[in-house]
Parts: structure tokens; sequence; C-alpha cells
């Protein structure tokens, strides 16, 4: 009987350890709004390539001049890499055109589709949650 109820707190121990990732994960709708899509165009301040979203923060300047710092989200380093992202792919003051979604709290956040390097044409997918932001039209 001992032995039993040990295999069972074991497993459950086991199952309840696999799916804590899971739990900390954010879906696309939790954070984002996809009413609210934008379309930002501003020079790369900062790339993070960390787990388990990239962050790519650019300086946008509006009309009045002012400039705004915006974060984007990308999907994981490892699905940036697949979709041929590397280290030289956007150097600090590279000028991009981003698809994104903005955060529900309004806040200057969004949630990238793709990006395009303003200069040369070159189209980035972003690889996250974002509906179109793995090269396909799909719902997250």
């Amino acid at each position: 009987m001992q032995k039993k109820l040990l295999m069972m707190l074991l497993t459950t121990t086991l199952l309840l350890t696999a799916t804590a990732p899971i739990w900390a994960h954010h879906a696309f709708y939790a954070e984002f709004d996809n009413a609210k899509p934008l379309k930002l165009r501003g020079t790369v301040t900062k790339v993070e390539l960390i787990n388990p979203h990239s962050w790519f923060h650019i300086n946008v300047k509006g009309d009045d001049g002012k400039v705004t710092a915006w974060m984007i989200e990308g999907g994981s380093p490892n699905a940036l890499i697949r979709m041929g992202y590397t280290q030289q792919s956007l150097p600090i003051g590279t000028e991009i055109i981003v698809d994104a979604f903005q955060a529900k709290d309004g806040s200057n956040k969004a949630c990238g589709v793709d990006l395009v390097n303003a200069a040369d044409g070159k189209r980035l997918f972003l690889g996250g949650s974002a509906p179109g932001a793995n090269n396909n039209s799909q719902e997250p």
C-alpha cells in the first residue's frame, strides 16, 4: 500500500513540475489587442534575445517631432534563428517598419508580426504569438 501511495505522489509531483512552464507563459489575447494594429517606423536602440520572447526596442518619432520608446515582442530566439535572424540582422540605429498589435493597457509595448528594414526592404517575420507572425494568416 505504501509503495502504491509513493508512486502516486511521485507521478503527481512529476506532472505538476512538467506543466509549471505552461502556466507561466501568456497567450497573445491575454496581453495584446488584435483590434489595435500598429505600423511603427523607428530606429533600433536595443535587441534582447531572451527566452521566452525576444524584445526589439525602437525609438519612434511622432509628427510633432517627439521621440517615443517602444518595446516590440517577438518570438523566442530559437524561432527567430530558424526564420533567418542573425546577430547582424538589426544593428543598433537601423531604421525599421514594424507591423504589430498594441498592448491592452495602452502602453508603448506591442506584439510584433513582422518588421522591414527601411533601407533594403528585407522582411523578418517575428515568430511570436501575434496573428500572422509566423508567415501565415492563422489565428494564434
